[in-house]
């Protein structure tokens, strides 16, 4: 007999707090493609996705005289690996309401199935409400189903890892670690994710995933960033690296990278930090070339919102080190989270050391008396160069006693802009916008 007409709802998680980010409907497919590539059914942007990284594909199940059940089989493409309940998986029969999850840390679907609402029969009363979706696959047929194992954790394995591609990061088998560099107290570390004067920076396996801080999950891959031992003598390093960890700690705003651990070991500082996925905007902009308006303007008003966050703390924090490279979009859902806190100074601290980016540093900045309205003046060259991708410097030239962006006969930046941009990075501190809202304000008449 015919399948049962089913309905596959795919539901895109929040890594954190589970709530829908966003839904796909399907009612006549047959196979269902999931990756990165844009010629998938569903599109996701994670780098840890695969091109074409599962499928999902009907198949009947009969029981009996019963009508036929249409149910689905899960089909791994990628060498990344997909699993459920942390279980990597090749291919599986997919019970109602389970969570698939796309290589490790990757984006998680819930995958669920309700019948399609159908005419309904003139003799007969329409349903108030449609049948809830536990109850649409007979029993006879979900217990044919293997049972998917509780508590989210995969059981102890002796797996020897045979069979996977040489740059796999974890077994397609077991979802293990394949090769561990070296382990810094209960951090695995798989690869290094970047080099830079203060420290180097880890891609770490974290097995507990726990933090250390709340004792709460926070996903088991994480970034470790060492402090160069080069540097590790000079004590001005030392109070930057230390600053950056306890402002961390102080800080809840889904613009900021998570504080999980700070410690020493072996004489060396760590500081333990969540992995967001995605690229910093001066990588994007040299790979890609520049950008809309529209965009330039989004991204930045969401940085407005950030420093409208540390500003208006009880002792305010000023950020100092706005720039494009410390500006990353996050794959999951294009927002901007703000990077790198070694430079922030409270203000309750007395001025003194000089930081900052050239192009991108206020006057009073340069001069190590930076203040609130620095940062907001950083974000005038960081739109400069998302809208020409061209470094701000080239822009600046000497106007009366200062050096002053120049964007005259810039056809690549509106004129309305043009104006906030002259006001945002003004010499006199009190003819700028005096706050991060004014700004953002501003920002979003341009649009």
């Amino acid at each position: 007999m015919a399948a049962s007409p089913l309905r596959v709802v795919l539901t895109l998680l929040h890594p954190q707090n589970r709530t829908p980010l966003r839904q796909w409907q399907f009612d006549h497919e047959t196979i269902i493609q999931i990756g990165r590539a844009p010629n998938n059914q569903v599109v996701l942007g994670e780098a840890v996705v695969s091109r074409q990284h599962l499928e999902l594909r009907r198949v009947e199940a009969q029981s009996g005289s019963a009508p036929a059940v249409a149910s689905w089989q899960l089909i791994n493409h990628s060498n990344n690996g997909t699993f459920i309940n942390g279980e990597a998986i090749a291919e599986k029969l997919l019970i109602n309401d389970t969570l698939i999850q796309l290589a490790q840390n990757g984006p998680i679907l819930r995958f669920q199935m309700a019948l399609i609402p159908t005419s309904p029969i003139a003799t007969q009363p329409r349903p108030s409400t449609e049948p809830a979706i536990r109850e649409i696959i007979p029993k006879s047929i979900a217990a044919s189903f293997t049972p998917l194992p509780t508590g989210g954790q995969s059981a102890p394995t002796r797996c020897t890892h045979t069979g996977n591609p040489s740059d796999n990061l974890f077994c397609i088998h077991c979802g293990q670690p394949i090769r561990v560099d070296k382990t810094v107290r209960q951090y695995q570390v798989l690869r290094v994710l970047g080099r830079g004067g203060m420290g180097t920076t880890y891609l770490v396996w974290n097995p507990t995933g726990l933090s250390k801080l709340s004792g709460m999950p926070d996903g088991k891959l994480q970034v470790l960033k060492e402090m160069n031992a080069d540097v590790a003598r000079i004590p001005k390093a030392q109070e930057l690296f230390e600053r950056e960890a306890n402002t961390l700690k102080t800080l809840t705003h889904p613009g900021i990278p998570r504080y999980y651990d700070f410690f020493v070991e072996a004489d060396k500082k760590y500081l333990v930090m969540e992995l967001i996925h995605g690229q910093d905007l001066e990588r994007r902009v040299r790979q890609q070339g520049a950008v809309s308006p529209q965009e330039a303007i989004a991204w930045m008003v969401q940085v407005c919102e950030v420093l409208t966050y540390l500003h208006t703390r009880p002792t305010p924090i000023i950020h100092r080190d706005i720039k494009p490279g410390n500006l990353l979009v996050r794959n999951l859902d294009n927002q901007i989270v703000v990077l790198d806190f070694g430079a922030v100074k409270a203000l309750a601290i007395a001025p003194g050391t000089r930081i900052g980016a050239e192009g991108y540093s206020a006057p009073e900045q340069v001069q190590g008396r930076p203040v609130p309205q620095s940062d907001l003046y950083a974000i005038a060259p960081t739109l400069v160069f998302l809208l020409t991708s061209i470094s701000p410097q080239r822009f600046y030239k000497k106007q009366g006693r200062a050096m002053r962006l120049q964007l005259e006969g810039e056809a690549r930046i509106p004129e309305n802009l043009k104006a906030v941009i002259e006001q945002v990075t003004a010499v006199d501190v009190s003819d700028r916008y005096q706050t991060a809202q004014e700004l953002s304000q501003a920002l979003k008449a341009c649009l």
